[in-house]
């Protein structure tokens, strides 16, 4: 054995590493016209469970339009991209796509990334990086793809307190005012559902002349007119220069992008590693990922669903007494704050019940305030959530886990 591969045969038996593997892949087949419903293999047997950690909040990934959009274009263009964007690569989907896009944002231009943590992770790398003597303010609960681009940028970074207008006003005041600066936000936060304040946001970009960069990942589909997000919702999209999405959770294939004004969307297809190094989408996920959002910025339905469903949830688990972070979004982080109680809760629920949500612990979570991180999608029925809340109480009790005061 040489020795890297003895340093990694002594890694993985020390104390950190075991716990930081704990987490086990569940193999799952989600069915086509039966989501939530999906087949899970374990252990040698096979089971139906119903899936209530989903990012495909919308149940796009099912959707005819989308299925139909797919399969037509694996028939006319074959399965892969052949190349990067600017070798042989780029399909018209994809410029149609980046199209539909920028005009979903109002903004001048759009850029296909093959995931949504290489569109953080590139575009910041160059937003960041390419001025120089940048200064970076960050919400500490940022993304690890938002955290990986700004370091890749080589940018001087200051971390403001989640969602602390005033600490960031604080160091934007501190800051040289010749400085360029660049504001990093999430409008929906993944772990905790919660939603930025964007007006106030907004402002101090605009007081201190700053550029602004929006990762509206969790919002885009289910939030704001035709699906544009959180930002459009509250009537602040052309505030806000950069926007960044993702394709794989409200439109329901895979991607990510950015949109923004055409000099940025070309400095970032020009710089970015991820973006140039790297085999573009699929045509047909693009193709699939178009009909998605053509079919949500005309249909209210999936998302009236949605925030009916999450409205349920909210009311039953607060008439439990069962403790959760935010009644803000579709984001139902339900706080158990003990690392083993969260895995035990999560397999009561598979095992008994047939019920999958993931328990979330390090490194997505500080130690110490683990969640059930629940999602349920527009999939589900008001009264699907009315069970599982119910279930969810039993064993709340049955581990002896502590309620909220009522």
């Amino acid at each position: 054995m040489t020795e890297l591969l003895d340093v990694f045969a002594r890694r993985v038996r020390e104390p950190d590493f075991v716990a930081a593997s704990a987490q086990k892949f569940l193999e799952l087949g989600r069915r086509a016209g039966r989501f939530p419903v999906a087949t899970a293999w374990r252990d040698g047997t096979t089971a139906e469970i119903d899936v209530w950690c989903s990012n495909d909040y919308l149940g796009m990934g099912q959707h005819p339009a989308v299925l139909a959009a797919t399969k037509q274009a694996v028939d006319e263009f074959g399965a892969g991209a052949g190349g990067s964007r600017y070798i042989a690569g780029t399909n018209r989907y994809h410029m149609l796509l980046e199209r539909e896009l920028a005009e979903l944002h109002g903004k001048e231009s759009a850029l296909l990334f093959s995931s949504g943590y290489m569109a953080n992770d590139g575009s910041l790398t160059v937003l960041a990086g390419q001025a120089a003597d940048c200064l970076v303010f960050s919400d500490e609960l940022n993304h690890a793809s938002i955290i990986d681009g700004l370091r890749h940028s080589g940018a001087q970074k200051h971390v403001f307190r989640h969602n602390d207008t005033g600490h960031l006003e604080q160091l934007l005041a501190n800051a040289d005012p010749d400085r360029p600066k660049l504001i990093v936000i999430e409008s929906v936060y993944s772990m905790t559902g919660d939603i930025a304040p964007l007006a106030e946001i907004a402002r101090l970009a605009e007081r201190y002349r700053a550029m602004t960069f929006l990762d509206e990942v969790h919002a885009v589909g289910m939030y704001g007119p035709q699906g544009a997000g959180i930002a459009a919702r509250d009537g602040l999209a052309d505030r806000f220069t950069v926007v960044m999405g993702t394709l794989a959770k409200g439109f329901g294939t895979t991607g990510g992008y950015i949109a923004g004004p055409t000099a940025v969307v070309e400095a970032v297809s020009a710089f970015a590693r991820p973006f140039i190094f790297t085999t573009a989408l699929p045509p047909a996920v693009a193709a699939g990922a178009l009909a998605a959002v053509r079919h949500l910025r005309t249909s209210e339905v999936e998302r009236d669903r949605l925030k009916e469903n999450a409205r349920v949830l909210h009311q039953q688990l607060r008439a439990a007494g069962i403790p959760f972070l935010s009644d803000h979004t579709h984001i139902v982080s339900v706080l158990v704050g003990s690392d083993s109680a969260c895995r035990e809760l999560a397999a009561l629920l598979l095992d008994r019940h047939g019920i999958y949500i993931q328990a979330i612990a390090g490194p997505s979570i500080p130690a110490g305030h683990e969640i059930l991180r629940i999602a349920p999608d527009a999939t589900h029925t008001p009264d699907e959530v009315r069970s599982l809340a119910a279930i969810l109480d039993g064993l709340w009790k049955e581990l002896g886990l502590p309620f909220s005061p009522r």
